[in-house]
């Protein structure tokens, strides 16, 4: 099949991979404008563009799809199937309909939860046992399309965002190659979604860092794992600010949450909300590097 291929992050870069490898014809990769790297001095590429420009795909980095020349360079393509993975802008209903098969998206949640910007993220922060893939007509409304497939997977106890959407990326990929395979046969499925069932993923900001130690060890581990690895969970622990990278469930407490109740090898020891510790086992004072909690207070010990 030709197809269009739209994406900018690592997460994208799985669907490509797999579209090459099944021996579509890549008429055209489209991802964002470089970024500027150390004050302006180098640009960094998307992953999307440096695995495309490895494999000798055509690449365009239009400022803006919604102007008369996106819309030229995408019927000059002609591609059959427009693919989006994370492209990072919403497409026009005029690129969109370009393809005569279409614009279907590669999403990271089973829709309809979780449309938005960041629905890995908020998953693990709302502690969302199961989460997935879904593969979707792509509408005008955000992620409101209909859905062709969808694969489901369990979340880790102790799975982070990073590692969660490194799983979904090869998850997606292969939901991917079974709905273009689909869409060939003509026999690819069209459920609309379900509104009443609709959750949002807005983009992540720092407002969210703060920890509140009043909530649960299971909720705050959540926002540790949700957060990583921007903007990371925050706390200040005797006087000092820390990015926490990494925690592992303590025990029973009747401190007050707040408490520092150990310091140690097997990191620090904080109480919970729920009557339950916390350990922070990896962390990041301000102005330092990451490390475990247990190096960190080998040269910064802790009073209990």
């Amino acid at each position: 099949m030709r197809i269009l291929f739209m994406g900018t992050p690592e997460f994208a870069v799985a669907s490509l991979r797999r579209l090459v490898e099944a021996g579509h014809t890549i008429c055209g990769v489209l991802t964002q404008p470089d970024k500027p790297r150390n004050r302006g001095h180098k640009v960094t590429f998307s992953p999307v563009k440096e695995y495309a420009l490895s494999v000798g795909l055509d690449v365009y980095q239009p400022v803006t799809l919604r102007d008369e020349a996106a819309l030229e360079l995408v019927k000059g393509l002609a591609p059959e199937l427009t693919v989006v993975a994370a492209y990072g802008k919403l497409l026009p209903e005029a690129i969109l309909t370009v393809p005569p098969l279409g614009s279907i998206n590669v999403h990271s949640s089973l829709l309809p939860k979780y449309r938005g910007a960041a629905p890995i993220n908020w998953a693990i922060l709302n502690g969302e046992e199961t989460t997935g893939v879904s593969i979707m007509y792509m509408a005008k409304a955000l992620d409101a399309g209909d859905v062709i497939l969808q694969k489901s997977t369990p979340i880790g106890p102790d799975e982070d965002a990073p590692a969660l959407t490194a799983r979904l990326a090869q998850l997606g990929a292969e939901a991917l190659s079974e709905t273009v395979a689909a869409l060939a046969a003509g026999t690819a499925a069209r459920t609309p979604q379900n509104e009443a069932e609709m959750t949002y993923a807005p983009m992540l900001g720092r407002e969210l860092s703060a920890m509140d130690w009043t909530r649960s060890a299971a909720a705050i581990s959540c926002q540790v794992r949700g957060l990583i690895p921007w903007p990371c969970a925050q706390a200040e622990i005797a006087g000092t600010r820390f990015k926490v990278y990494r925690t592992a469930p303590g025990g029973a407490t009747d401190k007050a949450p707040g408490t520092l109740l150990s310091a140690g090898k097997q990191g620090i020891e904080v109480a919970c909300g729920d009557g339950r510790s916390l350990y922070l086992t990896e962390i990041q004072a301000e102005g330092g590097k990451r490390m475990s909690a247990a190096a960190y207070l080998l040269g910064h010990p802790m009073e209990v």
